[in-house]
């Protein structure tokens, strides 16, 4: 270790600290460069003197550190070379055992390593013979100093207290010796000023910051460390929460043109040719979304609701209004095949309505026009003609509307579809085609668990559709155990084929596309664990031609596929002309075959939850009942099986939202992933602390309102710019 600088802050960087060998093993391996960055890499669990780590819950391959005691050593001669192998065997308390292997003549090490001692053993798990065991693992023996290398020269002060803090570490940089930096920057560094105000901290009951960052890294008990936990967590909620309503603050003062209902207009005559009656859902939600397009500011609302409640509609509806109002409405899909699904779908409800100069339009009917990557030169010149020219009153169209080229002569709403499926700057593209801020409207089927709402999208209003339209059927679903049951497998094949006999279509799906590149719509080919590759589309459905389902006519989707070909299969699948369809989740979202009764999902635990649900809303969408079967290899009692048990045993995606979420880094939800920064959210859980998320921003809220750029809070502002960067917060805006 270096001498540290006298007047060290948290921007001071590790080498001048811990020297420059530990400062660059520490940015190689854990990504830690400055005092700051060390001091908010917390321990990742705490181990208990005399209480045990689960020795018989370590997985083979984990990388562990254990706290563990020496139950016994034994050396014995090494079978194919000279030397001896020392072998000890420690132990958790509760029965389960690990052996530690040393290989050479260490007489040293068997020395210190004498029954009684308890330590922290650190390396990947192996086993040998039916055993569990480390070889020549790091360690660090705890009280009484050893006298061989691994124990160093000095006591250990890191853990002189009965918590003992274990540090997400690598290989080659163990917890111990992340412990003994984080002891020398504590004892070193000026503790930064308390950005949360006085005030907030005191009806709040938090600790102070430099107290919290001491307690978290040693505690002296448990009682301090759960309040040095909940100071830290309320940090990344208050960050989180005054970026985001900062944001709503400002955007309430952006210009908009107002788009009010009119009497006698389009959404007046398309209402009254409905051919069914909308849920009170879709009418209060509808009346929320005229309310919001008749203001002088830019509407951002988030629409979700299940697969099949109606959302399509509302989104038509809205898109009416801003017609009447004199103005154009875009909606983005996240794929050609539902681009075009959508706009087959909006000139059925439409009819008349939607053939503005056609010899059977209504007397005051719009033209709704597709702008897609396939369109032909001549049938893309004039679409574009009418989307300039404003004839075009709706348009549907991919990411292609976003291509230089795409003029609007008056954008006024913005529809997304399936909003995760775009990049932000996509999405803040098509909004950049408006003289002024349209407004948007965001839909997705994915239901969002309500602190997920709370903090991804705290700066959008939220509007749920929780009914079903009338005539939905009921969708079951069930697990087939390929690999213990494979009777199971055949007698899902002839339940397919039941459904076709009796005039029903069915959709088979798998992960892969098949042989070239990898694609976004599939996994990795091999996981971490060499298990076979992922089953493919392209090497199935020949299989299933030949074998199970031989004599059914059998069509191919994938998104590798040229555009028209694509479009040609779903009509196809459509119109009842396949029988069968195999294809990857590219039928996830927006096809809506009401014949469809059966799906069959291939290597189910291959796909995440949410993936699940979506994918088996495919089905009963018609009168009747629809039939999902998840089929996988994965054993009985494993987590990918338990999760595949969760999504057969409920339809409700709320719930389903929430093990997802349980089951997923807590940074994914803020974009992480999207600007490919290491996440913020280092402790606050989306599920577990929804009071503290809620108290969080009831605070924020009260600040914005008195101080909006938070001038006379300069702390506050720089602890929220540096734990929500700017790309992030960009993320958050335009989410």
């Amino acid at each position: 270790m270096s001498e540290p600088s006298e007047s060290a802050t948290v921007e001071t960087p590790l080498k001048k600290l811990v020297g420059e060998k530990t400062a660059k093993a520490l940015a190689a391996h854990l990504d830690l460069h400055t005092a700051g960055d060390l001091i908010y890499h917390f321990p990742r669990r705490y181990d208990e003197r005399g209480e045990h780590t689960d020795i018989r819950s370590l997985d083979v391959g984990e990388q562990v550190t254990v706290l563990a005691q020496v139950q016994r050593t034994a050396v014995r001669p090494m079978r194919q070379r000279r030397g001896n192998l020392l072998e000890v065997t420690v132990g958790d308390g509760s029965g389960g055992l690990l052996t530690l292997t040393f290989f050479g003549n260490q007489a040293w090490r068997e020395r210190e390593l004498r029954p009684g001692r308890w330590g922290l053993f650190a390396g990947k798990v192996t086993e040998f013979r039916g055993k569990r065991q480390l070889n020549g693992p790091e360690y660090v023996l705890l009280g009484e100093g050893g006298d061989g290398e691994a124990a160093a020269s000095e006591e250990i002060e890191e853990f002189a207290g009965a918590l003992i803090p274990v540090y997400p570490a690598a290989a080659a940089m163990p917890t111990w010796v992340i412990a003994k930096c984080v002891r020398v920057v504590l004892d070193t560094v000026t503790p930064p000023e308390d950005p949360v105000p006085a005030t907030v901290r005191a009806s709040r009951n938090l600790v102070g910051l430099g107290t919290a960052l001491r307690e978290i890294h040693r505690p002296s008990s448990k009682e301090e460390l759960y309040r040095a936990r909940h100071r830290l967590k309320w940090d990344e909620a208050f960050a989180v929460q005054l970026t985001l309503v900062q944001r709503k603050h400002r955007a309430a003062d952006w210009p908009a043109r107002p788009r009010p209902a009119r009497a006698g207009g389009l959404l007046d005559a398309f209402d009254a040719r409905l051919p069914y009656e909308l849920t009170p859902g879709q009418v209060d939600v509808g009346r929320e979304i005229a309310v919001d397009l008749a203001t002088p500011h830019p509407m951002h609302r988030l629409l979700q609701g299940e697969v099949g409640s109606g959302k399509t509609v509302v989104a038509l509806r809205a898109m009416l209004q801003v017609v009447d109002a004199g103005g154009q409405a875009a909606l983005l899909a996240p794929t050609e095949v539902l681009a075009a699904q959508h706009h087959r779908g909006m000139l059925d409800l439409l009819g008349p309505l939607g053939r503005a100069g056609e010899l059977d339009a209504a007397e005051h009917a719009t033209r709704v026009e597709l702008v897609t990557g396939s369109l032909g030169a001549a049938a893309r010149r004039r679409a574009l003609a009418e989307v300039a020219e404003g004839r075009a009153g709706i348009v549907l169209g991919t990411h292609a509307l976003l291509y230089e080229g795409v003029d609007f002569a008056d954008l006024g709403l913005v529809v997304v579809d399936e909003q995760h499926r775009f990049g932000v700057e996509q999405r803040d593209a098509l909004r950049a085609k408006a003289d002024q801020p349209p407004h948007v409207l965001v839909m997705t089927a994915t239901p969002i668990p309500r602190t997920v709402a709370m903090t991804v999208y705290g700066d959008l209003e939220v509007s749920t559709l929780s009914q079903l339209p009338r005539g939905r059927s009921p969708i079951a679903s069930h697990v087939v155990p390929a690999a213990e049951k494979p009777a199971f497998l055949d007698r899902a094949w002839r339940r397919l084929r039941e459904e076709v006999a009796a005039g029903h279509q069915a959709y088979v799906v798998c992960p892969r596309i098949g042989e070239g590149p990898a694609s976004d719509e599939e996994p990795p080919r091999e996981d971490d664990n060499g298990r076979r590759p992922p089953l493919a589309v392209t090497e199935v459905a020949p299989l299933l031609a030949e074998g199970p389902l031989h004599g059914l006519r059998i069509g191919v989707l994938h998104g590798r596929l040229p555009a028209d070909e694509k479009d040609a299969v779903m009509r196809s699948f459509a119109d009842g002309q396949l029988d069968v369809l195999v294809a990857t989740t590219v039928v996830e979202v927006g096809v809506d075959v009401p014949n469809a009764t059966v799906m069959i999902v291939l290597d189910a635990d291959r796909f995440g939850v949410s993936q699940l649900h979506q994918l088996r809303g495919r089905v009963g969408r018609g009168s009747a009942a629809g039939l999902c079967l998840l089929v996988s290899e994965a054993a009985e009692g494993s987590p990918a099986r338990e999760r595949l048990d969760s999504v057969a045993s409920t339809t409700d995606g709320f719930k389903l939202a929430e093990l997802d979420l349980e089951q997923r880094r807590e940074g994914d939800v803020l974009g992480a992933t999207q600007s490919g920064r290491r996440s913020h959210l280092r402790l606050l859980s989306l599920l577990r602390d929804t009071d503290l998320i809620r108290d969080a921003r009831a605070e924020a809220i009260a600040l914005v309102e008195e101080d909006p750029e938070l001038v006379r809070q300069p702390a506050l502002a720089a602890s929220v710019a540096a734990l929500v960067d700017e790309e992030r917060a960009e993320y958050l805006e335009k989410g």
